[in-house]
């Protein structure tokens, strides 16, 4: 079932070839995803780089987050795609002057990354696990222990000094890796709504604050699944991180939007009545005073009056959920809002999303929602919480 479009009335005309939305709701998924993955790997970066001592709490679990997303980075694309058997011949024929031909490496690159730091943080679990488990999970851990036993002080020392390389190795990957989905939409000067050369740094910032906020209602929502004390510090840190680049992320929003409208091109009077119309709620409304705005003055708020205890908690996880639904309405907004300005800047289109098929909702929420799934079969074979006695000193 395609999507389904109609023309929105008295808002001037489109050509022909521009009634279809050659992007749908998937696509909006896919930078979302992207964003998420990018965002988690700078929270463990903080610790492990920079050593945000109180980040120690999610550290691992960030690194988990990250990869378990990571894994469903390409499905959007792939579901979307007509024969998505032939995306493996962008690999093997590489076409190097196409940025989405060169994903397949970037993102290939970025998970043997993840890999590779994921085994050196886990190896004393590891070696634990496969010296004293039996059966087909001893097994399991005897496997992925690669025959290195050896957890001396000396050999987890050079652990660290790799997790520290793969980290800094990671925070380039990590954000380029999203920051190219931004330079692609960046570089169509066919969409007036996606010509700018902030696009990559937006994208780039919004998805830290995903991240950071998905870590946060993970990290609160397994702590009192697991009936165990939340670090209200680690909270507080997230928090900081959080508030700080919000406010990067609206001044970036606003100087995109401004730049827009300044220039005066061609089209520009449609694109006015497309903002306070159509997109008043989804961007105005919905994007920035729900989703930034008031998210920013909470947390301001609540630094300026020292909350502390679970009245910080519960209001930073709050926030944390309106970041996450702030970011995907930007998204869709770039990814829809977009497309539903015609190519001339002479009419509008409405993208009506179906329910079912291959490019529904139901489609895109099961692809956001698997990530979860296989996480918490993850945390359960490889336990991120710092209170487990092989992590005190990991």
């Amino acid at each position: 079932m395609e999507p389904v479009i109609h023309f929105a009335q008295f808002t001037g005309w489109v050509y022909p070839n521009e009634t279809v939305f050659e992007w749908s709701v998937l696509i909006a998924v896919y930078p979302y995803l992207t964003g998420l993955v990018a965002g988690a790997f700078t929270v463990s970066s903080l610790f492990q780089v920079f050593g945000f001592e109180r980040l120690r709490p999610v550290a691992h679990l960030a690194l988990l987050t990250s990869f378990c997303f990571m894994i469903f980075v390409p499905l959007p694309l792939l579901v979307h795609l007509g024969h998505p058997e032939r995306a493996f011949n962008s690999m093997l024929t590489p076409h190097l002057t196409s940025a989405m031909a060169m994903f397949g490496y970037f993102a290939s690159f970025y998970v043997v990354l993840l890999l590779l730091e994921l085994w050196f943080a886990y190896r004393p679990f590891i070696v634990q696990q496969a010296q004293s488990a039996t059966g087909l999970l001893g097994r399991f851990y005897r496997i992925l222990s690669l025959g290195s036993y050896d957890v001396s002080e000396h050999a987890v020392s050079v652990d660290k000094k790799w997790i520290f390389a793969l980290a800094v190795t990671g925070i380039p990957a990590a954000h380029g890796l999203h920051g190219y989905v931004g330079f692609m939409y960046g570089s169509l000067k066919a969409r007036e709504w996606w010509s700018s050369d902030l696009m990559p740094v937006i994208f780039l910032f919004s998805a830290i604050i995903s991240g950071v906020a998905l870590l946060v209602v993970i990290y609160t929502a397994s702590c009192k699944f697991r009936k165990i004390p939340i670090d209200t510090d680690c909270v507080k840190g997230l928090a900081y991180t959080i508030w700080a680049f919000i406010m990067v992320a609206m001044v970036l929003e606003a100087l995109a939007f401004a730049s827009l409208v300044y220039k005066g091109r061609e089209g520009i009077d449609m694109i006015w009545q497309y903002v306070t119309g159509p997109l008043l709620v989804p961007y105005f409304i919905l994007q920035f005073a729900i989703g930034m705005v008031l998210p920013l003055l909470w947390l301001s708020y609540m630094i300026w009056r020292g909350s502390k205890g679970r009245a910080m908690v519960t209001g930073v996880t709050i926030c944390a959920v309106l970041v996450l639904f702030s970011v995907f309405m930007m998204r869709w907004n770039v990814v829809i809002g977009g497309q539903e300005i015609s190519k001339t800047g002479k009419g509008l289109l409405f993208y009506v999303m179906p329910f079912l098929g291959r490019e529904g909702s139901l489609v895109a929420i099961s692809l956001s929602l698997a990530p979860i799934a296989v996480l918490l079969a993850a945390v359960k074979l490889f336990p991120p919480w710092v209170d487990h006695p092989t992590h005190a000193h990991a």
